[in-house]
């Protein structure tokens, strides 16, 4: 994974290889069988992904309706994986009891894809750091030490971004709106690797105003944290223990769906203008 825009969230690259699994084994059985199954296994990719996605917009419907249009930016990570897999099964089921010379090869698409997909989720996690926030001390712009460790009693957002990169900007005025919306939630923005002097040009020029800004001049934290491209955005329930992380840019939607996980407090005010 590369840092700025071309960063690719976890779930994005396990869907992928679950994907080539099932077309690479399935294929392979439907060749010993004199079948092809190459259409049924894309139809049931297809109903994954819609399934999936129509799940999760669903519920976080609030975070599309100023904008319909987001909802096909499947970038922004916003995906019910367990809808998915059902949608998958009754899809192969259907087309399996449809075309019964291609059962085997259905089904061993579908078993290759599971299996793909659990292998990543499961080498994901056995990457994933220690889930707490990091003993590092961090300045502020004004030179002010900040231990990240005494930031817990409340649910933490932690924001690695820069000014050199578009999806942080773009994800930044949502970011600033959401952290005025939310009292109850400690977010904090630390700039990877520009000075003080930089980032201060930088948001006044865009006219976004930040509370809890933080300088990493060093990258400490994208190591410590192993965060492997920016934007990172790292989600911590109030005991400081990581429940989420999203690589990529945050929508509105998926913004929520992490603070609920964290255990954040209902909005004071809308993060939509």
């Amino acid at each position: 994974m590369t840092i700025g825009p071309f960063s690719f969230a976890p779930g994005v690259l396990t869907a992928l290889l679950a994907l080539f699994a099932a077309l690479g084994v399935g294929n392979a059985v439907a060749r010993r069988a004199s079948v092809n199954v190459e259409r049924a296994l894309w139809l049931c990719a297809a109903a994954a992904l819609l399934a999936g996605r129509a799940s999760f917009v669903a519920r976080w419907w609030s975070g599309y309706a100023a904008d319909p249009l987001r909802l096909l930016d499947l970038r922004d990570g916003g995906f019910d994986a367990p809808v998915a897999a059902i949608a998958a099964v009754l899809c192969g089921a259907l087309l399996a009891w449809r075309q019964r010379p291609a059962r085997g090869a259905i089904a061993a698409g579908l078993a290759a894809a599971f299996l793909a997909w659990g292998a990543s989720h499961l080498w994901w996690t056995a990457r994933e750091p220690a889930g707490a926030l990091p003993a590092l001390t961090l300045e502020t712009p004004d030179g002010a030490r900040i231990d990240l460790r005494t930031l817990a009693g409340q649910p933490v957002v932690l924001n690695l971004w820069a000014t050199w990169c578009p999806p942080c900007r773009r994800e930044m005025p949502l970011l600033a709106r959401a952290q005025r919306a939310h009292p109850g939630v400690r977010f904090v923005f630390v700039n990877q690797g520009e000075d003080a002097a930089a980032v201060a040009a930088y948001l006044r020029a865009a006219g976004v105003e930040l509370d809890r800004l933080l300088l990493d001049r060093s990258g400490a934290l994208g190591r410590a944290t192993g965060s492997p491209g920016l934007p990172t955005t790292l989600f911590f329930d109030a005991g400081g223990h990581l429940v989420g992380r999203r690589i990529g840019e945050l929508s509105e939607a998926t913004l929520a769906s992490h603070l609920q996980a964290a255990g954040a407090p209902a909005a004071s005010a809308p993060t939509t203008r």
